[in-house]
C-alpha cells in the first residue's frame, strides 16, 4: 500500500491510530481516520462525520461477511441515492473485500436484471423506497437483499476485517459501447486511487471545500469527481437525490458551497432559470455562484455559447474536462490558467495521451485529428467477463477511447466519436444499438434506427427513425409512454420520424449519416 499522501489534510480534528493499522487499510479508509470528526456529509436530516462513516461501514462489512473472513471479490450491488447510506455501503463492500456495483435509480426492472446477472451479483443493498422494484427480482434471481435504512449501529457485532490489496478489483460500472448490451468496466483500488489523486492535485481540493452532489451515483462523474475526491480531501458533500432546482439555488444564495460540478444540460437549465428571474432574487444567487472557487462542466461537450453566457451572467469561467468510465478523467482545462471554450485542455497529472490516425500512424503535429489513446495508472483493468473485447480495446498498452480529437495551440478539442452508434446525451454515453433493440419490441415498429441529433440542452438528443408495420400509426408521445417501463428516462427518444424505408448501403446495412440527414 502506498504511503499516505499528507497533502491538504488541513487543520481538521484527527483520530490517532497506529501507523501499522493504517498501512493495512485502503488509502481512502485510512485517510478518513485522519479526518475523524470533520463533517463528511451535510444532509437535511443532520450531519455525519468521517468517523460515523467508518463505524457504519464496518457494520455493513460485517453483515456482508457473515461467517466468511473475506468476500474475495464477490460482487455486491448498491441501489441507494447519494448520501450517508450510499457511502457507508460503498466503503463497507470494499472493507469486506467485495466489488462495488452501483445501480441506476432510474433503471427499469429488465435493465437491473441484466446488470445483476451479467456481473453475477450475490447481494443487493437497496434503499427502502426501492423495495417494490427489487424484492421480487431478488427472490427470482436468488439474491440476498439488505435495506440500507435497516442497518443500524447495533446490526452486527464488530469483527476483524480482511486486508484488501490495492490491486484487488474494486468496482464495476456499466457503460454502453458499440455492442447491443452494456459492458462492465472493472477498476481496481489502485486505479481509483490514481484517478482521485490526479484530480485532487489538478483542481487543488482542500479540506474546507464544500460541494453539492446531485449527479447520478452509478456514473463516474458523481462517484469519482465529486464523492471520492471530497472524501479523500476531508471535504464536505451535500447530497441531493436529483437535481432539484429550488433548494439547490437556495443553498447557492446562502454561499453554502465552494465547488460545483455539473453537466452542460444543468448549466443550460440554470441560465434559463436565472435570466428571467427578478433582479433582487437573481443577484443573491449570482453572488453565490461568483463566490465559488471552481465550477466544472463535463460528461458531454459544453457549447461555447453556454460557456460565454455563464461567464457573462456569473463571472465564472467554467472548467471543461474530458474523461470516460474506462479511464476516469484524462484531460482538463487549467485550474490556474486558460480555460478555453470548446476545448478540454491538457493531460491531467500522471495521464499520458496520444493521438493515432485511422491508418495507425502516430500524430505528432497540431491540427491533425486522431483517436485519443490513454495510458496511466487510472486506466481500467478489464471489461467484466469479456476478455476478447478487453484485448481489442487496447493498442500496445494504450486504451483506445474511440473519441477523435485535435490539438490546437496545446489544447485538445474533441471532434466526435469514431462510432456513430454512441450518443452523448445529458451527460450519459448511450448505445444506439441497445435502444434500437428495445424499440423493436414495440408491436407497431418493424425497423428502426436510432441516432443522436445536435441539441443545445442535451448535447445530443436521442432520435428514432422507424418503419411501421402495415396499417400502424405511432406518435412520439405514445412511443415515450410505452418506453417508460423498458428504457431509463435518458434513453427514451426525444424525436421520432416515421419513414417508408431506412437508407441502406450496397451491403444492406443502415447508413446512420443518411438517417441523420432524414431528420
Amino acid at each position: 500500500m502506498a504511503a499516505l499522501d499528507p497533502v491538504r489534510i488541513g487543520t481538521r480534528p484527527t483520530v490517532r491510530r497506529t501507523q501499522a493499522r493504517i498501512m493495512n487499510e485502503l488509502s481512502l479508509i485510512a485517510r478518513a481516520r485522519f479526518h475523524g470528526e470533520a463533517v463528511a456529509i451535510r444532509a437535511p436530516n443532520g450531519k455525519h462525520s468521517y468517523q460515523e462513516l467508518l463505524d457504519r461501514s464496518a457494520i455493513v462489512a460485517g453483515l456482508l461477511l457473515e461467517d466468511d473472513a473475506d468476500l474475495v471479490e464477490a460482487r455486491v450491488a448498491c441501489l441507494i441515492p447519494a448520501g450517508f447510506d450510499y457511502v457507508a455501503t460503498q466503503w463497507g463492500i470494499w472493507r469486506a473485500g467485495g466489488i462495488f456495483v452501483p445501480l441506476s435509480l432510474s433503471a427499469t426492472v429488465p435493465e437491473l436484471e441484466y446488470t445483476l446477472t451479467d456481473s453475477q451479483v450475490s447481494c443487493l443493498v437497496a434503499a427502502c423506497d426501492q423495495a417494490e422494484k427489487v424484492r421480487e427480482l431478488c427472490e427470482r434471481l436468488g439474491l440476498r437483499l439488505l435495506f440500507a435504512e435497516e442497518i443500524t449501529d447495533e446490526a452486527s457485532p464488530s469483527k476483524p476485517l480482511p486486508e484488501v490489496a490495492p490491486d484487488r478489483r474494486a468496482m464495476i460500472l456499466y457503460t454502453s459501447g458499440t455492442t447491443s448490451r452494456p459492458k462492465g468496466v472493472v477498476t481496481t483500488h489502485a486505479n481509483i486511487e490514481a484517478q482521485i489523486k490526479s484530480l485532487v492535485e489538478a483542481w487543488e481540493w482542500q479540506a474546507d471545500d464544500r460541494i453539492p452532489l446531485f449527479l447520478p451515483m452509478h456514473h463516474i462523474h458523481g462517484i469519482i469527481n465529486v464523492l471520492s475526491c471530497a472524501m479523500w480531501s476531508g471535504a464536505t458533500i451535500e447530497p441531493f437525490a436529483k437535481f432539484d432546482l429550488s433548494p439547490i439555488l437556495d443553498r447557492v444564495a446562502a454561499g453554502a458551497w465552494s465547488l460545483f460540478m455539473a453537466v452542460p444540460t444543468i448549466y443550460v437549465r440554470l441560465i434559463q432559470t436565472l435570466e428571467p428571474m427578478p433582479e433582487d432574487k437573481r443577484e443573491e444567487i449570482i453572488a453565490g455562484f461568483a463566490g465559488m472557487r471552481l465550477m466544472v462542466s463535463g460528461s458531454a461537450a459544453l457549447p461555447a455559447s453556454v460557456h460565454e453566457t455563464w461567464q457573462s451572467l456569473t463571472g465564472q469561467r467554467l472548467l471543461e474536462r474530458y474523461g470516460m468510465t474506462e479511464i476516469g478523467m484524462g484531460l482538463s482545462n487549467l485550474y490556474r490558467g486558460e480555460r478555453r471554450p470548446g476545448a478540454v485542455g491538457r493531460p491531467l497529472p500522471r495521464v499520458e495521451i496520444r493521438l493515432k490516425s485511422e491508418s495507425g500512424k502516430l500524430i505528432e503535429a497540431e491540427d491533425q485529428p486522431g483517436e485519443i489513446q490513454v495510458r496511466g495508472p487510472g486506466v481500467f483493468l478489464e471489461y467484466w467477463n469479456r476478455p476478447d473485447v478487453t484485448e481489442n480495446s487496447f493498442d500496445d498498452g494504450w486504451f483506445r477511447t474511440g473519441d477523435v480529437a485535435v490539438v490546437e495551440s496545446g489544447y485538445f478539442r474533441i471532434m466526435g466519436r469514431q462510432s456513430i452508434d454512441i450518443i452523448k446525451s445529458g451527460g450519459y454515453k448511450l448505445s444506439a444499438l441497445e435502444i434500437e433493440a428495445a424499440l423493436l419490441d414495440h408491436p407497431a415498429i418493424r425497423e428502426c434506427a436510432v441516432v443522436g441529433l445536435p441539441d443545445e440542452t442535451w448535447g445530443e438528443a436521442v432520435s428514432a427513425a422507424v418503419v411501421l408495420e402495415a396499417g400502424s400509426v405511432l406518435s412520439l408521445e405514445a412511443l415515450r409512454k410505452w418506453s417508460r417501463d423498458r428504457l431509463s428516462s435518458y434513453r427514451i427518444p426525444k424525436r421520432l420520424l416515421v419513414v417508408e424505408q431506412l437508407p441502406r448501403n450496397a451491403m444492406g446495412k443502415v447508413t446512420k449519416p443518411s438517417v441523420v440527414e432524414l431528420f
